[in-house]
């Protein structure tokens, strides 16, 4: 029994171990031609049937998979997901949905963690998925940020979400478009008829206030306004702020207050509405409001309902884990430079025309 070309085995052969066995030790262990075995297994050529079910065996003794069937498991890829927002943000939300709906639709598992912000931890999440050999890793912040390349990740496809990476570092990156989202809220102020602008922006130097502070004044310039009519003032990126800046501004004589304030935030917009009230002073009558994120818990709740910009969170989800199924499937993807997507108008209540052009239209009816 043991002479039979069915029970022969290859010296150091290794029963079991997926894709370490060729053809040719199939053949061998069965006592056929590597291209029988090929025929027996794929179908391409009739084989007879006791031939074919030597081959089989031999292959299931052998752990052999035939390379399309390895090809096939290869695409179920495990891709780990870095996050700093979870239980703090909506926004997480709206990514994790999008990077599901594309991992479902290429048939890839997904593994998320949540750093909470504590970078030392965010580190420690990168190095354990890269110990545990998933096939590529997406690092998503919570709001666009700059960052710096995480160690132990050389040989990992990795894929940036509302994230930009420090210079040097060259890896695919999503983020929004922040030129873009205040180009949009200048030109439906000015639509409104606007011409005494201001724009609280964040305190803190990140991509995106230097992103929106560049786009606010592109805008405003190519609307003819003055530096006088187009005032910038930072603050910190919460209600506090908004409530301190927005007094500041409110407080101001009219014909010199602004008619509309483009906020940072939906929160720094909440804080303006509240500053608004304090001083007697309506929105949208006696002075026009545009915030960013669509925040609902914010935005919906305010009365009226705020105008605002939402990001193309889920957009980025998306485009991030197909980029990296395309990365770990070995197709390039464009690092040259972050794609940067647009937001979207939301319009609620908050904007209206300035109170004298109002009023002139209402005499004109």
């Amino acid at each position: 029994m043991g002479n039979e070309p069915g029970n022969a085995r290859r010296p150091g052969a290794s029963v079991g171990t997926v894709g370490t066995v060729g053809l040719a030790e199939v053949a061998a262990e069965a006592g056929v031609s590597p291209s029988t075995v090929s025929h027996a297994l794929n179908g391409t050529r009739a084989v007879r049937a006791e031939t074919r079910e030597r081959v089989v065996q031999a292959a299931a003794r052998l752990g052999y998979v035939p390379n399309g069937v390895a090809r096939r498991r290869r695409r179920s890829a495990v891709v780990g997901l870095v996050i700093d927002c979870i239980a703090t943000t909506p926004f997480a939300g709206r990514i994790i949905r999008g990077v599901q709906e594309e991992a479902r639709e290429r048939d890839a598992l997904l593994m998320v963690v949540d750093s909470g912000g504590d970078l030392e931890l965010e580190q420690g999440h990168v190095r354990a998925l890269a110990d545990r050999r998933v096939d590529g890793i997406l690092f998503a912040r919570s709001s666009h940020q700059e960052i710096d390349r995480p160690h132990g990740i050389d040989d990992i496809p990795f894929v940036l979400i509302d994230a930009v990476p420090t210079p040097g570092w060259a890896v695919p990156a999503v983020a929004p478009d922040e030129r873009a989202i205040a180009s949009v809220a200048v030109a439906h102020l000015v639509a409104a008829g606007h011409q005494h602008l201001a724009f609280i922006n964040s305190a803190a130097d990140t991509p995106a206030s230097r992103g929106r502070h560049a786009g606010f004044r592109s805008a405003v310039e190519w609307a003819g306004l003055y530096d006088m009519h187009a005032v910038v003032e930072r603050t910190t990126p919460d209600a506090a702020g908004g409530r301190r800046m927005g007094r500041r501004l409110l407080e101001r004589a009219p014909g010199v207050r602004p008619t509309a304030i483009f906020c940072f935030n939906d929160q720094v917009a909440m804080g303006v509405y509240q500053a608004a009230e304090a001083l007697g002073l309506e929105v949208p009558r006696d002075c026009s409001i545009i915030g960013v994120d669509d925040l609902e818990i914010v935005a919906a709740a305010l009365d009226p309902g705020l105008t605002t910009i939402t990001l193309p969170h889920r957009e980025m989800g998306r485009w991030g884990m197909r980029s990296l199924l395309d990365r770990i499937e070995g197709r390039e993807v464009d690092a040259a430079a972050p794609l940067l997507l647009a937001g979207a108008l939301v319009e609620r209540r908050s904007v209206a025309p300035p109170r004298r052009r109002l009023t002139d239209w209402l005499s004109r009816r």
